[in-house]
């Protein structure tokens, strides 16, 4: 997914030349994988660090005609392809997860919307509808947005998310950390959670900066009533910081990466064995 920067300083926008936007190139192996609904969803667990609980999932798309989930929007971004992609991926993880039962229908879902999704009137309505439509509570689900999409009309857009989470819907705010406005977002958006971006845990055992840096945000994080997942663990040793300091869920290799629905069940059920 492309991640835009917002730069302080340096030149006004009015005195910089003016970009002109790509037209889109026609994709047809992708709009051909949208037609015959061969773009997968898998689900990566979050697990609390310190029971081992698995307390939700976040829905990634996967399709064989790209490397990774990045690589996919940024080609559906070229082909004019990517609200089509979006509203797809959304739809189809929310009527998978509507149909679970047994030890995974309390599994919550995060689900990624990009700028587009919030910069178009009506998303709300339909992101809403599309919930009710495969039989899910609204505080089952998160909304995961990031950064660029709070850079483009943020009054409209902190409208179009109050109204989602007066409805039930968590609102979170992906990859933080990595961007410049971070902090102002935290105080004008109506939040329930961060996620601390891989980036920033990568070195967090061997390097006393970044322990710093990452304890800080867990520490602000719960002054301000947040919740903290933090993506991209790989390590017990890292695990084992994340859960002496309070955070609440996280996501990465040393818990289970993306699974199928089988996947899914069986990894779930495991778990269960091992709490009981």
């Amino acid at each position: 997914m492309l991640k835009w920067r917002n730069l302080f300083g340096g030149n006004r926008s009015s005195d910089r030349p003016q970009a002109v936007a790509a037209q889109p190139r026609r994709d047809r192996s992708l709009e051909a994988a949208l037609a015959r609904d061969e773009i997968q969803v898998l689900f990566q667990p979050q697990i609390e660090p310190a029971t081992g609980r698995i307390a939700g999932v976040e829905a990634l798309a996967r399709w064989t005609g790209a490397a990774n989930p990045e690589a996919l929007f940024e080609r559906a971004e070229a082909a004019g392809l990517s609200e089509r992609l979006s509203r797809t991926i959304q739809r189809k993880a929310l009527r998978i997860v509507g149909r679970w039962s047994g030890a995974l229908a309390t599994l919550n879902l995060s689900i990624n919307l990009l700028p587009r999704d919030l910069d178009r009137r009506g998303f709300d309505a339909w992101f809403l509808a599309e919930i009710a439509a495969a039989g899910l509570d609204p505080r089952r689900i998160t909304a995961e947005i990031v950064e660029s999409a709070l850079l483009q009309d943020r009054p409209a857009v902190a409208r179009r998310l109050a109204r989602l989470r007066a409805q039930g819907v968590r609102i979170a705010v992906d990859d933080f950390g990595t961007g410049y406005a971070n902090l102002a977002y935290l105080t004008s958006l109506p939040l329930d959670a961060i996620k601390i971006d891989r980036a920033l845990v990568a070195d967090m055992v061997g390097r006393s900066r970044d322990r710093i840096v990452v304890k800080a945000m867990l520490s602000m994080a719960r002054e301000l009533d947040l919740k903290v997942v933090v993506e991209g663990v790989e390590s017990l040793a890292q695990l084992e910081l994340l859960a002496e300091w309070g955070c609440d869920l996280y996501q990465g290799f040393v818990g289970a990466g993306a699974l199928d629905e089988s996947e899914l069940s069986r990894f779930v059920l495991a778990s269960h064995r091992l709490a009981a």
